[in-house]
Parts: structure tokens; sequence; C-alpha cells
């Protein structure tokens, strides 16, 4: 028997979702049906379009608004910048580069981060103007915890306490047409995925995990993190990987929709093109949409 104590999983807060340029993204999500709230501003020269939904998670399409601001919170410690630097360095423009979980309180985190080897640097703590579609407006306040992993350079973990939540009311931000409402899965490839075990488990806070043929996957409080070797990628979300190239990597996300006959009648409807895997739609990337998007019915 294990004396090992019990954990209580985070939940997955939001994913960050690098694109060149906020408007081209705002435009394909409304394509594929999504309700996009207002611009927002950084204080560190970052710009993001978010897509909310009904279980508190959230899709962060992100764009550098000011470059040299950028470039020097980058210089003065800015995990959040320099991370997204890095990965636009590396693959371009447009991607999928943090899965970001849910805290209660970031300091420790930090500190568990710090213990387990794994932290990428130091908290960060800001606000931001948080603007509702009817021009309220109300001040949103942050504090994040990173994590990372040296043997992966194209992703990063952070976990988000919410200092100060915006006291507006969401739930038209949360009504999509494509009716999706809740995240049921991330989803990461790797050649070997049990080799990045210890790292997801505690980013994730969750010690039991589920290895199987194809990858292995872990419960979030809220939706499953699976990691797929490329055969199990390509069986389960048509997407290509490397069989050689090492490091966990951000491919697609799925989510759950009240009616997936609906869903594909409005985006055959758009044009945008569909795959269909087992019971599940998949909109591959494409300008704007940095990773793959699976609907399944809830």
């Amino acid at each position: 028997m294990s004396n090992l104590s019990p954990r209580t999983p985070r939940p997955v807060d939001h994913l960050v979702l690098p694109t060149a340029d906020l408007e081209i993204a705002r435009v394909r999500l409304e394509q594929l049906g999504f309700t996009v709230a207002p611009v927002g501003v950084h204080p560190f020269g970052t710009e993001n379009v978010c897509v909310f939904f009904g279980d508190n998670s959230f899709l962060e399409f992100l764009a550098i608004g000011q470059r040299e601001t950028c470039e020097a919170e980058a210089i003065k410690g800015n995990v959040f910048v320099a991370r997204d630097q890095a990965y636009r360095f590396r693959n371009g423009q447009e991607g999928f580069s943090a899965l970001v979980m849910g805290s209660e309180n970031a300091k420790a985190d930090h500190q568990s981060f710090a213990e387990a080897g794994i932290s990428a640097g130091n908290i960060l703590d800001f606000s931001r103007p948080f603007i509702l579609p009817d021009g309220k407006e109300d001040r949103a306040g942050f504090r994040l915890a990173f994590a990372a992993d040296l043997r992966a350079p194209d992703i990063f973990f952070f976990t988000c306490e919410r200092i100060n939540t915006p006291k507006v009311d969401r739930s038209a931000l949360q009504l999509h047409a494509n009716g999706a409402a809740v995240l049921r899965e991330v989803v990461l490839s790797e050649v070997n995925p049990t080799d990045f075990q210890y790292p997801l488990q505690e980013v994730i806070n969750q010690r039991d995990v589920n290895a199987h043929s194809f990858g292995m996957d872990m419960a979030a409080a809220n939706a499953n993190i699976t990691v797929l070797t490329p055969s199990g990628l390509k069986a389960f979300t048509g997407i290509e990987s490397s069989t050689i190239e090492r490091g966990l990597r951000l491919q697609a996300f799925v989510l759950g929709v009240r009616d997936l006959a609906a869903v594909e009648s409005l985006l055959i409807s758009n044009n945008i093109p569909i795959e269909k895997r087992g019971s599940r739609l998949i909109v591959h990337k494409a300008p704007g949409q940095g990773a793959a998007i699976a609907f399944e019915a809830l």
C-alpha cells in the first residue's frame, strides 16, 4: 500500500495559442461558431482575444501588441513573454504553446515546482482591464507560477491564480453558435510519452496515470490530459507528428458540444473543412487557429 498522500488535481484554466494577427484569429473563430471576447491588452506588450466556456475554462489567442515592450519585459525576467518569444522563434507565429492550470495559491505552486526541479522562473503578478461587449469594464488580476522541462522547449506550463475576478456577467460570452460548452481533453504528442510522466504529474497535481499502447492520460479536475505517440496521434486525430524529434508538443483540444450534427452543418455552411474520426468532428489548424479542434457530443 502506498503511503503517498492523495492529491487534488488542478483544473485546466486555459490554453495559450500564439497567433500572428488577432483580427484573423477572430474571423476564423467566428467562422467556427465561437463568440469571441473583445481584445484584452497586457501590461507587458502582448494582447489577446479569448473564447470562454461554461466550465470556466477558456482559450487565449495571443498576439504581439508592442514588440519593444515584449523584448524589454523578457530581458527583465518575464517568463510569460520570454517563453512566447522563444516559441515563436522556433515554431512561427501560429501555434499552441502553453497548458494553464487553475490555482488557489500560485506562491505554493511556485515552491512545489522549484522543489520538483521544474520551475521555469519567477512568479508573475499583473492586472489588466476587462471589457465586456456592452462596454462595462473592471480589472482582472492574476498571479502565475511557471513550470517547464528542458527536454521540451516548445511547451510551457503555468498555474493561474485569479487575484481579482471581474464583477461582470460572462454568460453572453459563454454562449456559442456551435454549442461548445466545456473543454473535454487536451492532446499532446511525444515519441515516448511516459518519459514526461513526472513533470505532468506535478503540473496537473495528479498521481494516477493511465498508460496504454498509444500513450498515457491523466485526469485533471475538469478535463483529460492525453499524451499520444505519433501513431496514436495519427489514429485519434489525423495529425502527422515526427517519429524522431523528441519533446512534448501541444497538438489539439476536444470541446464538448450540445448538438454535433448542428456543428457539422454550421462548419459546412462556412466552408470549413472537417474530418470525421470516430464520434468526433476535427477541424485541422489554419491561420488564426494554431491547433486542431475536435468537437464531440456531450
